[in-house]
């Protein structure tokens, strides 16, 4: 039985397996920086999440990352978040369960502010 990933193209080349696209959008509500993300983070994929953040809380007291369509978040992610929020007050809306366990299991939910709307985490 043949699978998408082990076909033949009609170039002869085997497509492969793409990972799933990360993405963010940025803008402003009430005086902070909202992050709206999607997508799996990890190494390969946090850069432009890190710059975002970088930017964000160089120039915004508060900075709300949107996270419900975060499909994966590693200790990259996580460790990301902790440092984030060590140089601006750092609010974090609508993780997934598995993000939302992890945020426990580590206790960065006793220093990331968890809520369940953009507009509980901006007033």
């Amino acid at each position: 039985m043949s699978t998408a990933d082990d076909s033949q193209s009609t170039f002869g080349q085997v497509n492969v397996h793409v990972p799933e696209q990360t993405g963010l959008v940025q803008y402003e509500r009430d005086e902070a920086c909202v992050i709206v993300t999607h997508g799996a983070f990890d190494l390969d994929t946090i850069a432009p999440l890190a710059e975002a953040l970088q930017t964000a809380a160089s120039k915004h007291n508060r900075v709300v990352v949107e996270a419900s369509d975060i499909t994966f978040a590693d200790s990259t992610f996580l460790n990301l978040l902790l440092q984030t929020s060590q140089q601006t007050d750092l609010r974090l809306v609508a993780p997934r369960q598995q993000l939302r366990r992890v945020l426990e299991m580590t206790g960065a939910d006793k220093v990331i502010t968890v809520q369940s709307t953009v507009d509980e985490a901006t007033t």
